[in-house]
């Protein structure tokens, strides 16, 4: 009865009364009406605490935290055992296809991994094992839950802020324990509970092994910490220029949830653009996304290989990122787009590319950079991608794994 009684107390704050209601559709449409009962159900129904990744019982203190290591090192006779601690990946999440190409390597070097998935919200590990399998078939390693105990291991490797955390409070076995840190995660909040608790994981005593200048020189600067620092690569076996397609337009990898991905201010520079430039074809791809004020052709979720033939078709496209750089940047270079991205010292840390227009990050300021960029001569496009480096992924790869034995077998 009493979530009956909570939500009738919904209906009457987000109604109020019935001339109001009129004037939300009336102002906003249904689809206004709907969002503000969502935002009224959101406060009153308390729904802001499951923001929080973390459970309070796996939440460590860097200030007392004790943990074990290994009395001796492991012999290099026997293959290692790694885990890693992860949240479920969504198909075709970046994050986790950086992160499950150093498991890939791991395994590739003769050494048995493990996948840890932490899921604060319960979710069913068949069907998330299931989108492992289905979107990182070279991913051969065993799946199961962190709630089963992280045990049996030589070293287990953190994937994120909140993992770093799940791993302090229960792996207590004798293991090695690293980091990779693919961006300053504290960044993604506000200052605040969330950026302490996410800085804090820096001072647990893992070996942090940071992806790119960017984090390394954050770390150092905010914490006091000196990481083992590796380097981006881009896969530029997919992505790269196919012969013969006219390019007619820009794209955009919308991820409005995610606030340091800019998409507010992308989509206003869209705007713009289309003002200038009504002919160009707009492609939008990541998520599907709602009342945009110009034509768009929207694509979802993509495979890196439709993803290649995307930009393929496109002149310019804008990776804005707003901690460290963007992956699509490189991927959008190697398939021969000019990129639009806003300028920010973190960002050039990593991509010192003459073909990135550096913009800055206001609507007009990337409109304008984007016109530029679109109407630009054409016939670069073999230039802009070989300007991408071509070594992949195989220097971060092979680091993680020397680091790795390292921990477990000594130097």
């Amino acid at each position: 009865m009493s979530v009956i009684r909570d939500l009738a107390a919904v209906g009457d704050r987000v109604l109020g009364t019935a001339g109001r209601a009129v004037r939300v559709l009336r102002g906003e449409g249904p689809a206004g009406l709907a969002r503000r009962g969502v935002r009224v159900a959101y406060r009153y129904l308390g729904v802001a605490g499951l923001d929080l990744p973390l459970l309070d019982a796996d939440i460590a203190d860097s200030t007392t935290l004790r943990l074990p290591l290994p009395g001796s090192h492991v012999n290099r006779d026997r293959p290692m055992e790694v885990g890693w601690v992860i949240t479920p990946p969504a198909p075709g999440s970046g994050g986790h296809t950086t992160l499950l190409r150093m498991v890939e390597a791991t395994e590739r070097a003769g050494h048995h991994c493990t996948l840890l998935l932490h899921d604060r919200y319960g979710g069913d590990i068949g069907r998330q094992e299931a989108v492992i399998r289905r979107w990182w078939p070279g991913v051969r390693a065993e799946v199961r839950s962190v709630e089963d105990g992280i045990t049996g291991v030589d070293a287990c490797v953190a994937s994120s802020w909140e993992c770093a955390h799940v791993l302090a409070v229960r792996g207590t076995d004798p293991m090695r324990r690293l980091y990779f840190i693919q961006d300053f995660e504290p960044y993604f909040y506000p200052r605040g509970s969330l950026y302490a608790l996410a800085e804090d994981t820096y001072r647990f005593g893992f070996r942090c092994i940071a992806l790119g200048e960017m984090v390394a020189r954050t770390l150092r600067r905010e914490v006091g910490i000196a990481p083992d620092v590796t380097e981006f690569g881009c896969d530029t076996g997919v992505y790269r220029i196919l012969d013969g397609r006219p390019r007619t337009g820009v794209v955009l990898y919308a991820r409005p949830e995610v606030p340091r991905r800019g998409y507010l201010l992308a989509r206003m520079a869209l705007e713009r653009f289309h003002r200038e430039h009504p002919d160009a074809d707009i492609h939008i791809y990541g998520e599907t996304v709602d009342d945009l004020p110009f034509p768009a052709v929207q694509h979802g979720r993509m495979t890196p290989s439709q993803l290649n033939e995307l930009y393929n078709t496109c002149r310019a496209g804008l990776a804005m990122s707003f901690t460290n750089i963007s992956l699509v940047t490189e991927e959008m270079l190697a398939a021969g787009v000019h990129v639009v991205a806003n300028d920010h010292p973190d960002a050039r840390a990593d991509l010192p590319d003459g073909h990135v227009s550096w913009a800055a990050p206001t609507p007009g300021g990337l409109a304008e950079a984007l016109g530029r960029a679109y109407t630009a001569p054409s016939g670069d496009d073999e230039a802009i991608a070989s300007s991408v480096r071509q070594v992949g992924w195989t220097r971060a790869q092979a680091d993680v794994v020397r680091i790795l034995e390292e921990e477990v077998y000594g130097i």
